[in-house]
């Protein structure tokens, strides 16, 4: 967020129009995954020319456990910086990789003019092995990430690294409590984390008290909320079973009593747009939208939302 800028002129005077402060806006954003296929990768260009005409604060690019799409990710970050006009997130994994690879990822996401990551611990495979040097935990690879950057300074002379992680609104399925994710939060934010983006949730109130403990432990980092589309019964249920995460019964009533398609589709994009406006109403400082790689869901769920963006920059009346 951007605060008043106070212009100082010879006799120490304070320009009117530069001190009255900067409208702020909802922070916008999208989740796209690395393309598995030509046909999947068509679709997904498709997908990111529709977003960027919404201009976005910023794209995260996903990244699989222990890197196993690491090439792919790569491409798309290389992509996106040369040929658009947006602003890559690129997540990053920890688990099943050594500190001395982890270390080589991140300076060559920096030198490739990445600018943004979202460092995460990343899902334990089913058939893990210990790897030697590992970084166990998403602090850990913050403090990392801080660390490559520290020896790139004269490149980011004019700007450093932000560094997001992620949060949950509802328990981690590890966790032992509401309140060690808090604690896990708060150990990010001292290892240098700049913000967190939440993982999926489907009623207000999981968001509004994750915000309330988070704030009462000393967590003061921007959280923001990750939404998901409920347009996709299907995806609803896996990911349901995946994350632990319970749907709501009410959400799965309004969706299971529409009587077609696109009935339900409009069911999904309503409740979508009530749970990320109710977010928006507690304070949230924007909105990361899950896009599965599909953009009508999540540009249906923006227009009905109708959130406010700044204007073009350059213009007379961004200055």
């Amino acid at each position: 967020m951007r605060g008043s800028r106070t212009d100082r002129t010879g006799g120490g005077g304070t320009s009117v129009k530069d001190s009255e402060p900067s409208p702020t806006y909802p922070a916008l954003s999208y989740e796209l995954y690395p393309p598995r296929n030509a046909a999947a990768e068509d679709s997904l260009w498709t997908t990111i020319r529709r977003l960027e005409d919404t201009r976005p604060d910023f794209v995260s690019v996903t990244y699989g456990a222990a890197g196993s799409n690491r090439d792919a990710a790569f491409t798309l970050l290389r992509r996106l910086l040369t040929e658009t006009t947006l602003k890559p997130l690129a997540h990053l994994t920890s688990v099943g990789t050594s500190r001395e690879d982890l270390t080589e990822i991140v300076d060559r996401m920096i030198g490739g003019g990445v600018r943004g990551i979202l460092a995460l611990r990343g899902d334990m495979p089913e058939d893990a092995h210990p790897v030697p040097d590992e970084v166990e935990h998403a602090d850990g690879l913050v403090r990392l990430i801080r660390d490559v950057e520290a020896g790139r300074t004269a490149q980011l002379a004019a700007g450093r690294i932000s560094v997001g992680v992620a949060a949950y609104a509802t328990r981690h399925p590890e966790s032992p409590s509401l309140e060690h994710d808090v604690e896990v939060l708060l150990a990010k934010e001292a290892a240098g984390a700049d913000f967190a983006i939440t993982q999926v949730f489907f009623t207000p109130s999981d968001y509004s008290g994750l915000v309330t403990r988070a704030r009462s432990a000393g967590v003061t980092i921007p959280i923001i909320p990750g939404v998901m589309p409920l347009t996709s019964t299907r995806r609803l249920e896996k990911l349901s079973s995946l994350a632990g995460i319970d749907v709501d019964d009410a959400l799965w009533s309004r969706l299971d009593g529409a009587d077609s398609d696109a009935e339900r589709r409009r069911v999904g994009v309503d409740a979508t747009v009530e749970l990320a406006r109710s977010a928006l109403e507690e304070g949230a400082p924007g909105i990361h939208l899950y896009t599965f790689n599909e953009h009508e869901a999540a540009l249906d769920v923006l227009d009905a939302l109708d959130l406010e963006r700044p204007p073009l920059a350059g213009l007379p009346a961004s200055l």
